[in-house]
């Protein structure tokens, strides 16, 4: 069965595969149960060994890692459960206790486990451990509580209700209950960073009898008619042309030139290709001439492309760029005193750096700027990131400041160490540069870029001086 394709599994999912879990829970052939203590409590109807219940009634199943990783898609999908162990959503190899849940927990259930529900349960167990909850029960619990601030009473009233009456049940009853309930949300919330199987499973929403499944595929295909196609030779082609491209530039497919720091804890890798390093390897340049949008990605190529502009007197188009850029990954307080400034620096008539785009794309982004947000300015800065691509980038790849760049960029020769470096190496292993004192640099050079673009007022300069005499 582990050998099955995603298509057999899938003639198990439904209908199909409840009937299995009946015909488990039949009393006459089905997998006995028995009472079990669990602590000092007496638990009914505990089942120990499924595995071997199941290598003797299927033929799929004729071999113990079969019958396991059957039992573990029942676990993961919360058919069984466990007694003790209930983060761990698989079948164990040990003596461990599972009991059949409850078929209104079953994932086949046309109702969507909600919020409030899971809520509701966080806050009653809350109650219960009298606040110790799990540390991602906690983590939900807090967002929960901000997310639903405005039926919180309400919650922690149903909370209170359900609690109480479970204190009224038999003890056995409380425990199985709560190990029920337990499961179901461990199967539908799980903590954070892992994998849950209802994510690819069954669809608990979709009822294959209605119309809505056929609407769907409809609106799906409808979509897929209206993309544009090309032919197989074309993106096979583009895709080959890609390849042959980046293919010297893949950690995965070429070696890390001089060598990999993680392997041999030298850090010239690094240091060689710092963010703003003055001078590049030839890798890194070469690496810009395959698209506008590597240049710019790369902030050492970008202030090179800037050199070029300058020289060429266009940079305003790049500076506008780096502006919506900077209002896109801004924070919201300074919004819009950001898209203010771009306005007026770069849009509104009579601007110092006005850029030339068209009438339409420049009535949507002023009326945009009226209530601006992050995306506000997608339409201009696409519109002049195309008008660099096809016309500014090519003539840069031509230009002596690239070719410039390309005599002087760097070529490492590879590191050939012995066992013996290697090790020592790892001893003297430096502690490297935070990521935080790396952007203050960053900032610092923008703040000194911006003082010295800045335009400089003749009249203050004139009476700084007169007073100083």
């Amino acid at each position: 069965i582990e050998n099955h394709s995603g298509s057999d599994w899938g003639i198990l999912f439904g209908s199909q595969l409840e009937g299995i879990v009946v015909e488990m829970q039949d009393p006459q052939v089905g997998v006995k149960g028995s009472d079990q203590k669990l602590n000092v409590t007496t638990i009914p109807h505990v089942i120990a060994d499924i595995k071997v219940w199941m290598t003797g009634n299927f033929l799929l199943l004729n071999s113990d890692k079969s019958a396991h990783v059957f039992g573990t898609m029942l676990v993961a999908y919360g058919y069984i459960y466990p007694l003790q162990n209930h983060k761990k959503l698989v079948m164990s190899n040990d003596t461990s206790l599972y009991r059949f849940q409850t078929p209104y927990f079953w994932p086949a259930q046309k109702w969507v486990p909600e919020d409030s529900d899971y809520a509701i349960y966080l806050a009653k167990r809350n109650i219960r451990k009298k606040g110790m909850l799990e540390p991602y029960e906690q983590v939900h619990y807090n967002h929960l509580h901000e997310w639903l601030n405005h039926k919180w009473d309400f919650i922690v009233m149903q909370a209170t209700e359900q609690y109480k009456a479970g204190k009224e049940r038999k003890k056995a009853d409380r425990v199985v209950f709560d190990c029920q309930e337990r499961a179901y949300w461990i199967v539908n919330r799980p903590p954070r960073q892992t994998h849950s199987a209802l994510d690819c499973g069954p669809e608990r929403l979709i009822d294959p009898n209605k119309d809505e499944v056929t609407g769907q595929y409809n609106i799906f295909y409808q979509q897929a008619i209206m993309r544009s196609k090309v032919k197989s030779s074309v993106s096979l082609g583009a895709l080959v042309k890609y390849i042959t491209t980046y293919k010297n530039h893949d950690a995965f497919l070429a070696p890390c030139l001089p060598s990999n720091p993680w392997q041999t804890d030298n850090d010239s890798y690094w240091t060689l290709n710092m963010r703003r390093v003055d001078v590049p390897t030839k890798m890194r340049v070469e690496r810009w001439s395959f698209s506008l949008f590597e240049l710019l990605s790369d902030l050492r190529g970008r202030d090179d492309f800037k050199i070029f502009l300058k020289k060429e007197f266009s940079g305003e188009n790049l500076a506008f760029w780096e502006a919506a850029e900077e209002l896109k990954w801004g924070t919201a307080s300074s919004m819009s005193t950001k898209a203010e400034t771009i306005f007026k620096t770069f849009l509104a008539p009579g601007a110092p750096r006005w850029i030339n785009i068209d009438g339409r794309t420049m009535g949507l982004t002023v009326k945009g700027l009226e209530h601006p947000h992050r995306y506000v300015l997608e339409a201009a800065q696409t519109h002049v990131f195309l008008l660099m691509k096809k016309d500014t980038f090519f003539r840069y790849l031509k230009s002596p400041v690239y070719k410039d760049i390309q005599k002087k960029a760097r070529n490492p020769e590879p590191h050939n160490f012995s066992p013996n470096q290697l090790e020592q190496n790892s001893l003297n292993r430096g502690v490297g540069i935070h990521p935080i004192i790396l952007w203050q640099q960053e900032e610092e050079e923008k703040a000194k870029a911006a003082a010295a673009s800045a335009p400089v007022d003749v009249k203050a300069m004139m009476s700084k001086i007169d007073r100083k005499k």
